[in-house]
């Protein structure tokens, strides 16, 4: 077995180099403390120049003005697909618009439809979840209290083009799989949210980004804990919180920022690897089928079948004798799928390619 394992898993994902060295020293001790990360107090000066730093360096890879929060919080998207209704989504509001594209926007919408009357206003389900809809051209009714989607569907390998212009109503993405991937127009939307494990650090940590004129809406009698203004009153800080998985997202933000250069940089990296992936499997021809029709292919997750169950297990176990691990398909449509999260290298995606093609002449 290969000790440098290249890591393509949907998630956890890929860590980068440098970040995963700061780590092991940090569980060690920090420097600057003497004590383990994992052992910091979430009340000490440490953890709060943390969050500061964490939510600054944020603020700057995406130009994000103050008229939106930032908020460090836990139970991942699956929390959020209960939080966002009941927030946003009272009185004096229609149904909140959802678009079903794929497994996890699926979850999504069921779970707001448990806590508030919602409406799906597009269903991919009929084709496979192959394809996307335009955003742009979305009949949306303007009295909903939103519309909801998920910008890159990890299981399927689909990816949202960013919208346009305005939406008529708030603009709310889960963006987990993607976000920090590219820059973003921020402006174009009312809440953005991503969990970790994918592009951020390991899981714990959900960030959230919330234009603060949507917190006016949230109603009165909530939960102290499901209420959005409670986290961002209190820093991040209401209870404890994931201090380990904090700190690692910020030595992500760091490497971001002072390593790649900034988002712009790091977007052209993610389009040579994925452009490096598919054109190895469209070379292949009728070897290899690809789910995701060809508009709407996702540079984070590509998700592919040899035709034969038998060939993705073979070649699955090939992989992990030269060290490349993690492509199993989602149990939800089988097959294999490649994660190029933005710490998976160019050369690692290079070694992936040229396993495919050795695979395949082999099998021809």
């Amino acid at each position: 077995m290969n000790p440098n394992q290249l890591n393509f898993s949907g998630g956890p994902g890929a860590l980068p180099e440098s970040v995963l060295a700061h780590t092991r020293q940090a569980i060690a001790a920090l420097p600057e403390t003497g004590i383990s990360v994992l052992g910091m107090s979430h009340r000490s000066e440490w953890f709060r120049d943390i969050l500061l730093e964490a939510e600054n360096n944020l603020r700057r890879l995406l130009g994000l003005p103050e008229d939106y929060a930032v908020v460090f919080m836990q139970g991942g998207s699956s929390l959020q697909f209960a939080m966002i209704p009941m927030n946003f989504a009272g009185e004096g509001f229609g149904p909140p618009a959802y678009i079903d594209s794929g497994y996890w926007s699926k979850r999504a919408s069921l779970e707001a439809a448990r806590v508030r009357p919602s409406q799906v206003v597009w269903d991919g389900a009929a084709t496979g979840y192959r394809e996307l809809p335009s955003l742009d051209r979305l009949e949306i009714d303007p009295a909903a209290a939103y519309l909801h989607y998920v910008s890159n569907e990890t299981v399927e390998g689909l990816q949202f083009a960013a919208p346009e212009r305005m939406a008529p109503v708030p603009l709310i993405a889960d963006m987990s799989s993607d976000f920090l991937s590219a820059p973003l127009r921020t402006d174009r939307y009312s809440m953005i949210y991503a969990h970790a494990q994918k592009n951020l650090g390991p899981s714990g940590v959900t960030v959230a980004i919330v234009k603060r004129s949507l917190l006016e809406r949230i109603p009165a009698g909530l939960p102290a804990i499901l209420d959005f203004r409670t986290h961002i009153a209190n820093g991040s800080n209401y209870n404890t919180p994931p201090v380990f998985a904090i700190y690692v997202l910020t030595l992500v933000t760091r490497w971001l920022r002072d390593e790649i250069g900034g988002l712009e940089a790091m977007q052209r990296i993610n389009q040579r690897k994925s452009r490096m992936l598919y054109e190895t499997l469209e070379s292949l021809g009728d070897a290899v089928s690809i789910h995701a029709s060809r508009p709407w292919r996702s540079q984070m997750n590509v998700a592919f079948t040899f035709g034969d169950a038998r060939l993705d297990q073979a070649f699955m176990a090939e992989a992990r004798e030269q060290g490349i691990v993690g492509l199993e398909g989602h149990r939800s449509i089988g097959g294999l799928r490649a994660s190029l999260y933005n710490a998976v290298t160019e050369g690692a995606v290079r070694t992936l390619t040229q396993a495919m093609e050795s695979f395949c002449q082999a099998h021809a």
